[in-house]
Parts: C-alpha cells; sequence; structure tokens
C-alpha cells in the first residue's frame, strides 16, 4: 500500500501511468499468470512455426500461404505488445507503465490490429480468385503482386495507427493516472482525459468503422462468390475439397471479427471496464493463439507438413 502511494505521489511529474490490471488477488494472480504463460507460449510456438513451414516446405510456396506467413507474424507481433507486459504486471506486481511506453504499446498494438484485418481481407480475395478464377489464378496473383497487397497492408497499418495515437496523446491527462485495464487502449485512456473527447471518439469511430466496414464487406462479398461457385460444382466431393480451403479462413474470420464488432462500434461512453477487459483479453491473448491451432488442425497441407517435420526429427 505505501508502495503504491508513493507511486501515485509521483505521478504528476512523471506522467506515468498504473494499470488496475484484472485483479488485486495475489492466489489469481499467480492462476492467471500460468495460464496466461502457457497460451502465449503456444501462440509464439504456433505462429513461429507456421512462419518457418511455410519458408521451408516448397509444398506451401504459395499465395496462400504467403499470406498466412503474414497472419502469423502480426498474430505474434500484436500478441507480444500485450502479453509480457501483462505477465509482468502479475507476477512482480509492479503494474507501472511510462507515459512513452504507453505511447509505444498502444501505437504498435493498433498497427497490428488493423493491419489483421487487411491481411485477413486479401486471404479472403486470394480465395476468391482461386476458387472463381482457377484459369487465371497465377496470373492474377503473382509473386509482385502478392508482395505489393501485403506491404499495402502494413503501410495502411503503419498510417492508420499513427493518426489514432496523435489523437489520444494529444489530449490531456490530469487528475488519476490509473488505467482500469491491462493494456494502454483507448477506453480507460479516455476516461482519463479531462478535455474534450468528442473529437477522438468520432476518429475511433470513424477509423474502425471504415476499416471493419470495408473488410468485411469486401470479405463477405468474396465469400458470396465462393459459395455461388461451390454450388456448381457437380462433383460432392470436389464441393468439400474447395470448401475445405476456405474453412479455416472463415473460422478464423468469424472470431476476429467477432470480437472486434462488440469492442469497437460502440461509443465509447457506453463500454464498461469489465466488458473491455473481457474482450481484450479474448482478441489480445486468445485469438492469436487459435489462428495456428485452426489451420494446423483443419488444413491438410499443413498437416502433412507437420508431420513431415516431426518424421524427419525421429529419423535423426
Amino acid at each position: 500500500m505505501e508502495w503504491r502511494k508513493l507511486e501515485v505521489g509521483n505521478m504528476s511529474n512523471t506522467r506515468d501511468f498504473i494499470f488496475l490490471g484484472l485483479t488485486n488477488d495475489w492466489a489469481a494472480q499467480i492462476v492467471l499468470f500460468l495460464l496466461f504463460s502457457v497460451v502465449y507460449l503456444i501462440t509464439m510456438v504456433g505462429n513461429i512455426g507456421l512462419i518457418v513451414l511455410t519458408i521451408t516446405d516448397s509444398r506451401l510456396h504459395s499465395p496462400m500461404y504467403f499470406f498466412l506467413c503474414n497472419l502469423s507474424f502480426v498474430d505474434a507481433c500484436y500478441s507480444s505488445v500485450v502479453v509480457p507486459k501483462m505477465l509482468a504486471q502479475l507476477i512482480t506486481g509492479n503494474k507501472v507503465i511510462t507515459y512513452v511506453g504507453c505511447v509505444i504499446q498502444f501505437y504498435f498494438f493498433l498497427v497490428f490490429v488493423i493491419t489483421e484485418q487487411y491481411v485477413l481481407m486479401i486471404m479472403a480475395y486470394d480465395r476468391f480468385v482461386a476458387i472463381c478464377f482457377p484459369l487465371v489464378y497465377t496470373t492474377k496473383m503473382s509473386k509482385r503482386t502478392c508482395i505489393l497487397l501485403a506491404t499495402f497492408t502494413y503501410v495502411f497499418g503503419v498510417s492508420d495507427a499513427g493518426v489514432q495515437t496523435f489523437f489520444t496523446f494529444t489530449l490531456t491527462y490530469c487528475g488519476s493516472h490509473d488505467i482500469n485495464h491491462f493494456f494502454c487502449s483507448d477506453p480507460p485512456l479516455l476516461k482519463l482525459s479531462c478535455t474534450n473527447t468528442s473529437k477522438k471518439e468520432f476518429a475511433v469511430f470513424w477509423s474502425s468503422g471504415f476499416n471493419l466496414t470495408t473488410t468485411g464487406l469486401l470479405i463477405s462479398i468474396s465469400y458470396i462468390c465462393i459459395i455461388v461457385a461451390i454450388t456448381k460444382i457437380r462433383s460432392t466431393e470436389a464441393k468439400k475439397k474447395t470448401f475445405n480451403t476456405c474453412a479455416s479462413h472463415f473460422t478464423t474470420v468469424s472470431i476476429f471479427y467477432g470480437t472486434l464488432l462488440i469492442y469497437y462500434l460502440q461509443p465509447v461512453s457506453t463500454h464498461t471496464i469489465e466488458q473491455d477487459k473481457v474482450l481484450s483479453i479474448f482478441y489480445a491473448v486468445f485469438v492469436p493463439m487459435l489462428n495456428p491451432l485452426i489451420y494446423s488442425l483443419r488444413n491438410k497441407e499443413v498437416k502433412d507438413a507437420v508431420k513431415k517435420v516431426f518424421l524427419r526429427a525421429c529419423a535423426q
């Protein structure tokens, strides 16, 4: 308690923030630390493993797996922006983050969340071209085109996140510097501001609305065209095989977008802190872990590549 008073007393000078975190119960903190440590380990092993597989296995050298590699990279990065700091809070009890550290965490988390939306959109477009225009797929999804599309996702993510970070941290923060959350994000930060946040709230709503609507609409159109194309296939086996090439991506999209729609398309004033924390844990901690598991369990080529690695390891 004395340590906390000392930290809060220094806040006005250092402009540091203090996370209130998930719980103050020490036993619960230990349980959460162990749980999130395991989840983070699976996340990193799964995503890095997929990246290594797509690079080393020649059978995975295709546009679909190139974008999957980018998805895994983004998942590993945005999980790493949040989870290590949260684990440190849980095990050490030190919940202080510097003002600069908060800016950096806020910015890079947004970069990777926004980038992921556009990577998923491009993956849907890739499946659309592969299924609806198979004869020109190689031409339309050339190596140069894939690199340009992937570059666009990162450039847009970096740019949009920069604008949102500027709006957030040009606000004035006075009084309490306690962030009722486990990482720096808009809703808890806006509650600490003593200036008018209407412009920032509009910017959040516009940016998240534009990104979710644009990517969600294009993904939906792609899947409508894919479903129509699949219904025209006469062979039941061919239909099943074609659908399976989209199943993993569709599952990933449903989980990721479902969570973000609930989180971002509500006015900040209607958010409850408890709701924010639960949703944030889901999409910042668990979703990055689920994606490599979904692709590994549902995708035959990935499973075959994993088996090949294990057999090679056992043979040695």
